[in-house]
Formats: C-alpha cells, structure tokens, sequence
C-alpha cells in the first residue's frame, strides 16, 4: 500500500511540474514572443531546452520544500504520504483554474499553500517561522524589487540610448532578447523545477527511499527537469497574451530589461537566499515596472488587479482544496 501511494505522489508530482512547465511558460517568452524577437515555436523550444538545464543546475530550493514548510519525522508513512499527496492535489487544482482564467498565478505559491493545508488538516507541525523568512518575505519584497530594478534600468537604458536611431536600437534589443529569454527560462527551471524535485524527496524519505544525508536522487532531478521541460513546451497561450499585450504593450528594449531584472531576482533567491520565489510575481512586476516609465497610466492597472488578487488567493485557495482532501481521505 505505502510503495502504491509513493508511486501515485511520485506520478502526481511530475503532474503538477507539468502543469507548472505549461502554466508558467509565458513567463521565459512572453515578451520576446510580444515583441517579436521569437517566433512562438522557437522560443517555446529554447524555453524548454533551458529549462531543463536550469532544473539541473543545484538543488538548494528543492531541500528548502522537502525540509522546511512541514514537519513529517514524527508522522506515520500512511499521514506523510497522504499529506503530499493532498498537497499536489491542492496546487494542480489551483493552476488549471488560473490557467484557464488566464491569470498569471504562482505555481510556487500554490504548492506552498497545499503542504500547509494538507499539513494543517493531518496533524502535522507547520514551519511558520520558515515560511515567514523563505516564502512571505521573499513574495513581498521580490516584485517590489523586481518593479522597482527594472523601472531604474529602464530609465538608465532609456538616457544612454537616448539619441540613437529608433529602428537600428530596437533591432539590437531584439536580438538581446534572445539572450534575456534564455536566462530567464533558465532561472524558471532553476526554481520551480526544484519544487517537485522537493515533494518527490518527502515522499521518498517517508519510505525510507532515499537516505536524507546523500540529498536528491539523479533519477529525481531528470524526471522532474523532462516533465518541466515538457509542459514549457506544449505552452501557455493564455497567460502568455496577458503578460505580453495585455498589462502593457512592450518593446524590444523594456522586453530586455524585464527578462534581464526578473532572471537576476530568480538567480539571487536561488543561489544565495535558497528561497523558492514566483517566476510569476517576479517578471510580472518586471513588466509593470518597465512600463511605468511610459506614465503610469500606461501600465493596465486593471489587469494589474486581477493578477494580484490571484496572487493574494493563491496560497489560501491551494490550502482549501489540499486541506479538504486531506479530511476526505482520513475519514475515508
């Protein structure tokens, strides 16, 4: 029974990481596809080639997940497992709602939320210190940074180029956008593949699997980093048409600019922090930065609102669902 439920958390782990590739795609190419410095096609390939690569790349994240948000060393194997299991439930649930509103929600945020509402509703000790220092401050400062980073930048590209020709500059920062892209996809697999890498860890330390000190299983980092990389490339229209064109219409220079800030926000979390920050929320308040060194009113503000009450509800709404299929499954 216990190897049948690790092999259905396992299954449903690479699940969600394959809706988080789809759900989360737009966030690489969206405004390189906007501004036409890639076609579709080609940049939901490069997408998902560094996505993979960024899956691959450590593995600090993943243990932030597996050790940090709940405490399952003095459950049972039946409750850790049902706690994961319910808390994958939660975030799936959650990212095909906004998928298919469209909105540009947190898949980070929504698998965060389900290991609380599952952790909640079994029993089980919830980090909170942890979740205050590694997801609530991280998700308060990080777009504020990003927003603020990029508005600075923007105006600083915006004074050096200031004279060049309009046609020859744009041309140059379509092309930059190549590069931009690719780091930003790259800090996508970075952080959200190392969640699922994370939840299939519990799982495997549950059953004892996996030994603790030798950290993250290969086979593990592989399958979470194809199925990320998978879903990157089967897209995301919708959400890609809400961060491209309808928050603000871009150019190939403030395109730049956001994907440049957003990967350097996604790099320093990663690497130096170890917090698992949205890819969303970052390039989101990236793109609104950029845009407000038009005028203010150039950004959609309205949109702008619609996408923040989505992350508001994210952790919240994923916690609902995980924490009453938590209650289903005990009284069952």
């Amino acid at each position: 029974m216990e190897a049948a439920l690790v092999v259905l958390v396992v299954a449903l782990a690479l699940g969600f990481d394959y809706t988080n590739g789809f759900h989360d795609a737009a966030n690489a190419i969206a405004t390189s596809v906007s501004t036409r410095a890639l076609t579709p096609r080609v940049a939901l390939l490069m997408a998902a080639v560094m996505n993979f690569a960024g899956a691959l790349l450590g593995t600090e994240v993943a243990e932030t997940i597996a050790k940090s948000i709940v405490a399952l060393d003095h459950a049972s194997v039946g409750t850790e497992l049902t706690v994961v299991l319910c808390a994958l439930v939660g975030a799936i649930v959650w990212n095909l709602i906004t998928w298919w509103l469209g909105l540009p929600s947190s898949s980070t945020h929504s698998l965060i939320g389900g290991l609380v509402g599952a952790g909640l509703a079994g029993g089980l000790t919830v980090h909170w210190d942890a979740i205050v220092d590694k997801v609530v401050l991280p998700m308060v400062f990080s777009p504020l940074i990003g927003f603020v980073l990029a508005f600075a930048v923007m105006i600083a590209i915006l004074w050096i180029f200031k004279n060049a020709a309009p046609a020859r500059t744009h041309r140059r920062f379509r092309i930059a956008q190549t590069a931009s892209a690719a780091a930003m996809a790259l800090g996508h697999g970075l952080q959200d593949a190392q969640k699922t890498m994370g939840v299939i860890f519990l799982a495997l330390l549950s059953v004892g699997w996996a030994p603790r000190e030798e950290g993250i299983p290969l086979w593990v980092k592989i399958a979470a980093a194809s199925a990320i990389s998978l879903g990157t490339y089967s897209g995301g229209w919708r959400i890609m048409r809400t961060l491209g064109r309808r928050i603000i219409e871009l150019d190939p220079a403030r395109g730049f600019v956001a994907e440049g800030v957003s990967a350097f926000v996604l790099y320093f979390n990663a690497f130096v922090l170890h917090a698992p920050v949205s890819t969303t929320h970052t390039i989101t308040s990236a793109i609104m930065g950029v845009g407000a060194t038009r005028r203010l009113s150039a950004v959609r503000w309205g949109v702008a609102k619609n996408i923040a009450v989505a992350w508001v509800l994210t952790i919240p709404a994923s916690a609902a669902v995980a924490a009453v299929m938590t209650w289903l499954i005990t009284m069952w």
